[in-house]
């Protein structure tokens, strides 16, 4: 089972730091996520990453970043209603919130991100709920839906990655469980970040 961490979605000051342990740490797979954020501070964030780690990152927006730092590859969202760039060669992933699509973009992609598997931690705010009913989940998963190349997306947490497991995914994405464990304002003191992180590694 895969373990993939996103990135908070606004940049911070320590971000390149914890980052660059979580590579050291075994991380696999990285997910750049800024929306809506000038291209121009992913570059900076990029820079400051060993070159080594670049072929572990997937980017969401501004795919010439891909090419231009050798990234690992790109992420296109449904909802964006984004193509694939002409002429692209590389690894695709997409993201769904609906489990009859699974099977087509399965086809299409290295891996599909199934989103709002429980409530948003990060955009709680925004009121992001569930889309899915467990028994909705439980039958996905018989009929072949949910497998391997389909990964958890959504309030993952540590207490919850086991339910992932038992319904067949391939892998969990954290997001929002992993980085309030920092603050941004007051921080610069990552253990926290990094012992959470171990204990995701053995819960995988």
């Amino acid at each position: 089972m895969k373990l993939v961490v996103m990135t908070r979605s606004s940049f911070f000051v320590e971000e390149d730091k914890i980052l660059s342990s979580l590579f050291e740490e075994g991380l696999d797979r990285l997910h750049l996520y800024k929306p809506g954020a000038s291209p121009l501070f992913s570059e900076r964030l990029l820079s400051l990453l060993d070159e080594v780690y670049h072929r572990r990152i997937m980017v969401h927006e501004h795919f010439y970043l891909k090419d231009e730092f050798g990234l690992g590859g790109i992420h296109i969202d449904a909802a964006d209603d984004r193509v694939v760039p002409k002429g692209y060669r590389g690894r695709i992933s997409r993201g769904c919130t609906d489990l009859s699509e699974l099977g087509v973009l399965k086809r299409c992609s290295d891996y599909v991100f199934l989103r709002n598997i429980f409530d948003s931690i990060e955009y709680k705010d925004r009121g992001e709920k569930s889309s899915f009913m467990m028994s909705d989940l439980e039958r996905a998963s018989s009929a072949g839906l949910i497998d391997k190349h389909v990964y958890a997306l959504g309030g993952m947490r540590l207490e919850n990655v086991h339910l992932a497991k038992e319904l067949g995914f391939g892998g969990v994405v954290i997001c929002g469980d992993l980085w309030n464990r920092f603050d941004i304002q007051s921080e610069r003191d990552f253990t926290g970040i990094m012992k959470y992180f171990e204990k995701l590694r053995k819960a995988m």
